[in-house]
């Protein structure tokens, strides 16, 4: 809408044109500057720290052009959010030019960081041609595509504000960089082998062995004869091997100490992924996006055996900068491309330090010498019920802001009644409006900074178990706020308070006594994770299962059904709770739930041998004394209603999985026993009323999973196929969740939490529930695991400010 005056007798007018989104990065000044050019305006544009500020002045009808125009021929990469116009009286422009970016203090900054985006097809076609000067040159790039987030280290987004600042340009890179006709005209990366970065070639102690194209031969002939080869690429190292060599592939896991976890595979082009794995038109378009993530396909060929063992899946990535295009031009055949890191540890992102973390695993290190301001995974993603689900949050999506709704229920309630969250003051007051630093949870950590109504959500940082981990959690912490220089009022985090990130905001708040602190329930912030991506409003039946979270009872939840109205919200029903023998061993020992879950209908009898299971058999007899008098003691036993852990005890019950090495492993292997068996069956169930234990005189609803053992025990007699059994255990899920979303009657559903990754389980929930005329809304930007968290902190914080909490 285009606010102000002007003076109707007047042939030539001014107008200013704000312009938020993204709009920083992706060639938006080029462009504005060709349009006003072409249309023969005068003015200026320039970038400033909340997006892209635009004057010009012409006759009216030119400028009426050019703002339409500017919605309609925006660059490809870039994404309008708001545009404010106002006529301002003449002022006498002479010609149109690019201005000095604005960089003041007195504004909160605000414009949108581009992720780092995938090698275009201009770019690539530059450095296959033998007559381009960019021959061969892996550090190609232009307004299209390039290092964004990865080298950026403060707004506005200029070559000073980022590491490309120790590059000076050459005078053939400089004419680009000044030419409104070119496509590199103000690319900030912009750079050639005459005056940009280079690669190395190192041994393991650092020595340089080879430089530039040599380098780069070098290493592909290291990958041929099956040695492991770190590559230092966008946001991180990588560690590479032949995917086809076994050996190779089988020393890396050993050196990385990952005996089974799936591998990422990198193949040269999409032609040569379709023999070994079925690619949909959308997976073929994640696949070539700019984006450029790893998509899980599903398999034909079981040739890369080592690669991802026993799974039906593959994780699958295209080349997306221009050394991995050579590199696999070079090569071109598929190389297994991981994390340059030991489990749990962030990736390696700066050369020296590679050299110090990894030299026990890799035999060599292909690096350059552009600094990475900040490490960033790559992103996996997969499709679930013909939609993208983002599993892991990362380059190419990070760090771009999910826009934060009004409270829900805004406009019929002034309070929400909850109990839901823990306050470190019964009176807590938040500043309005609120800046917040939502800190995610223990695993998949990710954290959030929100303020003018948008929630800028990190890269994924990983699971807080090491050292090295926690340093990196508050780096990226410090990193995303000086990028915006911000400063929050309040802090939300976990309510686990043995969590590294619910200890840390807890210092900060005491270092910091106008900051407050809030704790939000797990399994309510996947809830609200959803509500805040698809921007719902109440009444909803919001439905969270995973693996662990905290629950306000202390015991562990993970099967949860929120009930939430204009005027409360209810844990209105979750699944009986089951023991843990050994806790935290437990979870790497799928049999000991399984046992635990027998002891619940068997009692002792379970350890006289009567069942005759081969589940018990696995258990040495002192391991077993030691597990039966836990459990008849209660000792180290929590309870939990996780649903993640009853699909781990059911996996060890039917054999397929007794321990693992990794989050997740039984569960996944649980759906994959499935295999392509189509079935309705499912087992007996029932929902019981029990009290509920955090409302006083109110009952819940809990699921009595018992007739399911019963059932699967009786298929085991019956010597039914794994596959049928694990089928029905499936079914009988998705029923459970039919029958008590018809008994509540919400007619909006949300599905949250990491057990929502298994697409067997959640494709049927969804095309049951649509069969009953449900509107079911799940996780697909943003990760349905604990990366999603801290975007459902932040959503309820800001709903949060409308709660009463129940003293």
């Amino acid at each position: 809408m285009i606010q102000g005056s002007f003076d109707l007798n007047s042939q030539q007018y001014r107008l200013q044109l704000t312009l938020q989104g993204i709009v920083q990065g992706v060639g938006f000044r080029p462009f504005i500057y060709r349009l006003a050019t072409e249309l023969n305006l005068t003015g200026w544009v320039n970038n400033s720290v909340q997006g892209v500020c635009i004057q010009v002045e012409g006759l009216r009808e030119n400028l009426e052009q050019f703002q339409a125009r500017i919605l309609q021929e925006k660059p490809p990469q870039s994404e309008i959010q708001s545009l404010n116009a106002v006529w301002l009286p003449i002022v006498g422009y002479s010609k149109f030019e690019i201005h000095v970016s604005e960089s003041t203090t007195h504004t909160q900054k605000s414009a949108i960081v581009l992720p780092d985006l995938s090698t275009c097809s201009e770019c690539l076609q530059d450095i296959l041609d033998p007559e381009n000067r960019r021959y061969q040159y892996p550090f190609t790039n232009c307004t299209n595509c390039g290092p964004r987030y990865s080298i950026i280290q403060a707004l506005p987004y200029d070559r000073n504000h980022t590491t490309m600042a120790t590059f000076t340009m050459c005078s053939d890179c400089q004419k680009e960089y000044d030419n409104p006709l070119n496509r590199r005209f103000h690319a900030q990366p912009n750079a050639c082998p005459v005056c940009g970065p280079h690669l190395e070639l190192w041994d393991k102690n650092g020595n340089k062995i080879a430089g530039f194209q040599e380098a780069l031969k070098q290493a592909a002939d290291i990958i041929r004869s099956g040695q492991i080869l770190a590559l230092k690429g966008l946001g991180g190292f990588h560690l590479i091997v032949d995917a086809r060599n076994e050996t190779a592939v089988q020393n890396l896991r050993t050196r990385k100490r990952r005996p089974a976890k799936p591998f990422a595979v990198m193949y040269p082009n999409l032609e040569q992924i379709k023999p070994d794995c079925f690619v949909s038109e959308l997976e073929a378009k994640l696949l070539s996006s700019p984006a450029s993530p790893i998509v899980l396909l599903r398999r034909i060929s079981y040739l890369l055996k080592s690669v991802a063992p026993g799974n039906p899946y593959l994780g699958v990535i295209l080349p997306y900068t221009p050394l991995h295009h050579l590199l696999l031009a070079e090569l071109n055949f598929p190389i297994v491309a991981t994390s340059g890191n030991f489990a749990s540890e962030p990736i390696c992102i700066d050369e020296a330090e590679a050299v110090t973390r990894l030299n026990q695993i890799a035999d060599f290190f292909l690096v350059h010498n552009r600094p990475i301001v900040r490490p960033i995974d790559d992103s996996v993603v997969r499709v679930i019920a013909g939609e993208e689900m983002v599993l892991r949050r990362a380059r190419g999506y990070a760090p771009l802001p999910v826009p934060i709704p009004d409270p829900i229920g805004a406009d019929r309630s002034p309070f929400y009644q909850t109990n839901f969250s823990l306050a470190q003051d019964s009176d807590l007051s938040i500043e309005t409006p609120p800046k917040v630093l939502a800190l995610g949870g223990h695993l998949k950590n990710t954290i959030a900074i929100a303020f003018n109504q948008k929630a800028f959500l990190s890269q994924h940082i990983g699971d807080l178990e090491n050292p090295q981990a926690l340093a990196a959690f508050q780096e990226v912490i410090n990193s995303l706020s000086n990028i915006y220089d911000f400063q929050p009022n309040v802090i939300v985090c976990d309510a686990h308070p043995d969590y590294y990130s619910t200890q840390f905001a807890e210092k900060l708040s005491q270092q910091n006594p106008p900051i407050s602190m809030i704790q939000v329930q797990h399994h309510l912030a996947h809830v609200f994770a959803v509500i805040a991506e698809h921007n719902l409003q109440s009444p909803l039946l919001g439905i969270a299962w995973d693996g662990t979270g905290y629950g306000l009872d202390r015991t562990i939840w993970g099967g949860e059904f929120f009930q939430i109205t204009k005027t409360q919200i209810q844990r209105i029903a979750s699944f009986r709770p089951f023991p843990l023998p050994g806790g935290d061993k437990a979870v790497y020992e799928p049999r000991r739930i399984a046992l635990g879950l027998l002891y619940e209908i068997f009692g002792n009898s379970l350890f006289n041998q009567e069942l005759n299971l081969e589940l018990i058999k696995s258990f040495k007899p002192q391991e077993l004394k030691i597990i039966q008098t836990m459990l008849n003691r209660k000792l180290n036993t929590p309870l939990t209603s996780s649903v993640g852990r009853l699909f781990d005890g059911v996996a060890a019950l039917l054999g397929i999985c007794q321990t693992v090495s990794f989050e997740g492993q039984a569960a996944m292997a649980l759906e994959f026993a499935i295999e392509d068996l189509e079935t309705d069956e499912y087992y007996p169930f029932e929902w019981c009323d029990l009290p509920q234990p955090l409302e006083k005189g109110e009952n819940m609803n809990y699921f009595n999973w018992e007739s399911i053992i019963q059932g699967i025990l009786q298929d085991k007699i019956n010597q039914k196929p794994i596959n049928l059994i694990s089928a029905k255990f499936h079914n009988t899920l998705v029923e459970a969740v039919v029958e008590i979303a018809k008994k509540l009657g919400e007619k909006t559903i949300t599905l949250s939490g990491g057990c929502f990754q298994n697409q067997y389980l959640i494709e049927h929930i969804i095309k049951r529930l649509c069969q009953e005329q449900f509107q079911v809304y799940w996780s697909q930007k943003i990760p349905p695991n604990d990366g999603g968290l801290a975007l459902g902190q932040v959503a309820f914080l800001i709903n949060r400010q409308r709660f009463v909490p129940n003293q």
